[in-house]
């Protein structure tokens, strides 16, 4: 089992990034996800700065994958995927199903990312002949749902042509809008935000009038309110994936990589509860807001 991290998926500055990074260098993860999924306002690094940083990383022995919007809704949009596609060096995520157009069209090899709605066998045999090497869950599945997906693809012999990954750690990314929720909360058009949500670096915490906190507010994205945690869910994930990944919220999820990796080289782990601010997600099949 390995373990990922995603790409950063809020604003935050430049030299806050290649910081972060240089911590992530010599930290115990395998895999690393780099470039701007939520927004495309979001200008504080380009791409030849995240190629530079995966270099950097690479170096350090971590697999490095080029990950993409997950709305590309205008012209410029696409160019900027285009760009990413063809950078010659490293894999792309598909988050969005333009990119995985581009990477057949370049013959190119590509990672499906959780944005996009592959629920069943017949969906991802088509991915498998277009050149998908490794499939990240919707993060809307159960533990039942996946379980009858892998039963699904092993009847066609497809299920071991793929690598599996589950997002295992973060706020649960639950949608994207072609409005920006951030900018309007500050009074401001999506087309003059001013990048508001640089000022959120983990996201704006949505509160219900009980002063429950239900939903995490991310420029064009909502999230879940709680942080979702699968750590004590382990047992269930081995034989069902091969990458758990976990989202960062800030510099403390060096803490989380190591959290998990003790627990994955743990014969003897002893679950400890989940905080009041974290959650099990979907993973049991029970409604949202439980």
């Amino acid at each position: 089992m390995k373990l990922s991290l995603s790409p950063i998926l809020y604003c935050w500055g430049k030299t806050r990034v290649y910081d972060f990074y240089d911590t992530i260098k010599m930290s115990d993860i395998d895999i690393v996800y780099l470039g701007e999924m939520v927004c495309a306002k979001r200008q504080e690094l380009l791409l030849n700065d995240w190629l530079e940083i995966g270099q950097e990383l690479k170096k350090h022995g971590k697999e490095v994958i080029l990950t993409s919007l997950a709305l590309v809704d205008s012209p410029s949009k696409l160019l900027d995927v285009k760009k990413a596609v063809s950078n010659g060096e490293f894999m792309i995520e598909a988050n969005d199903f333009s990119v995985i157009n581009l990477c057949v069209e370049n013959q190119l090899p590509f990672v499906v990312g959780h944005a996009l709605n592959i629920y069943n066998a017949e969906a991802l045999a088509v991915m498998l002949r277009n050149g998908m090497q490794r499939w990240c869950f919707p993060v809307e599945l159960s533990q039942e749902w996946l379980s009858a997906i892998q039963k699904e693809c092993e009847s066609q012999g497809i299920w071991q042509k793929f690598e599996k990954e589950i997002l295992a750690y973060g706020y649960l990314p639950l949608s994207y809008s072609a409005r920006c929720f951030t900018a309007r909360n500050v009074g401001r058009d999506k087309a003059d935000c001013e990048i508001a949500c640089i000022h959120d670096p983990a996201g704006k915490a949505v509160l219900t009038q009980d002063d429950q906190r239900i939903f995490t507010m991310n420029g064009i994205q909502m999230q879940s309110g709680l942080c979702y945690n699968l750590i004590n869910e382990y047992s269930a994930l081995e034989g069902l994936v091969d990458i758990i990944r976990l989202s960062p919220l800030d510099e403390d999820i060096v803490n989380v990589i190591q959290q998990y990796r003790v627990r994955m080289l743990s014969k003897d782990y002893i679950p400890q509860p989940l905080t009041q601010n974290e959650c099990s997600g979907f993973w049991t099949g029970e409604a949202g807001m439980r």
